[in-house]
């Protein structure tokens, strides 16, 4: 084998020194984060029925669970009994007016009574049908909070959905690269196992800036004046909550800069 020149080796030393030189594309560090549906009871219950359990995928309308609905089953009973002792006073006192037996103060009384006792039966119904809850979007079942059999105050979320349009991506950028950044922009998204071809579209430029993000990713970040950007991903199945990414951004021509009457001139 003949050796190599020294002009050869110097030549082969300065191509790996120079490869080695080469500036690696600027990503960022981000995180997949979501807007999470909570689905839970307007009143205080006890769980009946569960018909949706972690993971399983719900469209819109689907029935998610029941709870137990006795004092609303009571009340509607007994507001459509005062409904009907209403109706019948009201008819009553109707066919007096006509005959000149019945006062009209005491129709308009009959017919005010009549007209509540009605919007109490409404309401009633309206408490009834909210024992049963069923999925308000299409997504996959994030949570459960709550099991058949236990008791849900008022207010509280039994369920959390995840519609695939909610998930979306948080990154932090320096301040010097807000102008090449606009809403609608595409950005390229990587992470560990994906597909290479994930983008997500920028959906959010905070307005309001921020001296360290929550994590502090590294040492030369920490010192930066950063915004927080958000993105809804074009593949929203193929990322996870919680899970890093990388972000790059899709480089933006400049426009060249304005030369100065000085630097015209012959």
């Amino acid at each position: 084998m003949r050796p190599m020149s020294r002009a050869s080796i110097f030549g082969v030393l300065f191509l790996v020194l120079l490869a080695g030189c080469q500036e690696k594309p600027k990503t960022h560090q981000g995180w997949v984060e979501a807007d999470l549906v909570f689905v839970g009871p307007d009143e205080a219950g006890r769980i009946q029925t569960l018909a949706v359990s972690q993971g399983d995928r719900v469209e819109k309308d689907a029935p998610l669970l029941s709870l137990d609905a006795d004092l609303q089953d009571a009340d509607v009973v007994s507001a459509t009994a005062a409904f009907i002792n209403a109706q019948q006073t009201f008819d009553r006192l109707e066919k007096l007016v006509k005959t000149g037996a019945g006062t009209q103060k005491d129709l308009d009384a009959a017919q005010a009574t009549l007209r509540d006792t009605q919007a109490r039966l409404n309401a009633a119904k309206t408490r009834l049908a909210r024992r049963k809850l069923a999925s308000p979007v299409n997504g996959a079942v994030e949570q459960v909070y709550y099991r058949p059999g236990e008791m849900v105050p008022a207010g509280k979320p039994v369920l959390a959905l995840l519609p695939p349009e909610n998930l979306k991506v948080r990154f932090f950028v320096p301040q010097a690269l807000l102008p090449t950044l606009s809403i609608g922009d595409d950005i390229q998204v990587r992470c560990d196992g994906c597909a290479g071809d994930l983008t997500a579209k920028v959906s959010f430029i905070a307005r309001s800036a921020e001296y360290t993000p929550p994590v502090i990713y590294s040492l030369e970040e920490r010192a930066k004046l950063v915004f927080l950007i958000e993105a809804r991903p074009n593949k929203p199945a193929a990322l996870r909550v919680g899970q890093p990414v990388d972000i790059a951004l899709t480089a933006k021509e400049t426009p060249p800069k304005e030369r100065s009457p000085q630097e015209t001139k012959p």
